[in-house]
């Protein structure tokens, strides 16, 4: 914006000419548009060139590909957790079942004797062992099972051993699910003439899955 006015003549200082007078707008709100004033060469918001399209895509795949790495590393955390946490299960229920296994073998020699053949002891012993088989523990090793030196501890052995079999059971063997928490302790003979050894439980150790 520019306004006349009267100037001395610097040739002839008593000549007054007119001399061109330069103001300058500074304001930042344009009066005629009330839009913001922006700095000579900057760009406009939302223009290309105030953010190159190669430098937001790169963003963009950095951030998602962070992104996918939580989401995997919090999979993998939850994952860990759960079967930490039905390992923890699963080991507290072997233990607890590991410490009633001598008032089974008392049972066992109750049932043998014939003193749970009726009573309130009989409905107690069942209980107990129907509650139990409901958590996965089962009993093996009876007389003419095959033996399996990783399932049966022999503590006699008669005949040729050419067949082996269970004799005597002195104490039964439990396993629970898939895994041997205690072995029987047996004798070991050979079958009975015609008789055919029954087969051994499967387990995890004989491969089972």
């Amino acid at each position: 914006m520019t306004q006349s006015g009267p100037e001395l003549d610097p040739v002839d200082p008593d000549n007054e000419v007119d001399m061109p007078i330069t103001v300058t707008d500074r304001r930042v709100i344009d009066p005629d548009t009330g839009e913001v004033r922006r700095p000579a060469g900057e760009p406009a918001p939302g223009s290309e060139e105030a953010v190159p399209s190669s430098v937001a895509d790169e963003e963009i795949a950095e951030l998602t590909a962070a992104l996918q790495r939580e989401r995997a590393q919090f999979a993998n955390f939850k994952r860990r957790a759960a079967e930490e946490k039905q390992g923890s299960v699963a080991f507290g229920k072997q233990v607890l079942i590991e410490k009633l296994l001598p008032l089974l073998d008392d049972l066992d020699r109750a049932r043998e004797h014939g003193d749970l053949e009726d009573g309130p002891m009989k409905s107690i012993a069942d209980k107990l062992g129907s509650t139990l088989t409901g958590e996965g523990l089962a009993k093996f090793g009876e007389p003419g099972d095959a033996f399996a030196p990783e399932l049966h501890e022999a503590v006699q052995h008669d005949g040729d051993g050419a067949n082996p079999v269970l004799g005597q059971v002195y104490r039964s063997g439990y396993r629970l699910g898939e895994k041997v928490i205690r072995t029987a302790m047996v004798t070991v003979t050979d079958p009975a003439p015609g008789a055919a050894p029954a087969a051994a439980p499967e387990t995890e150790e004989t491969g089972a899955q």
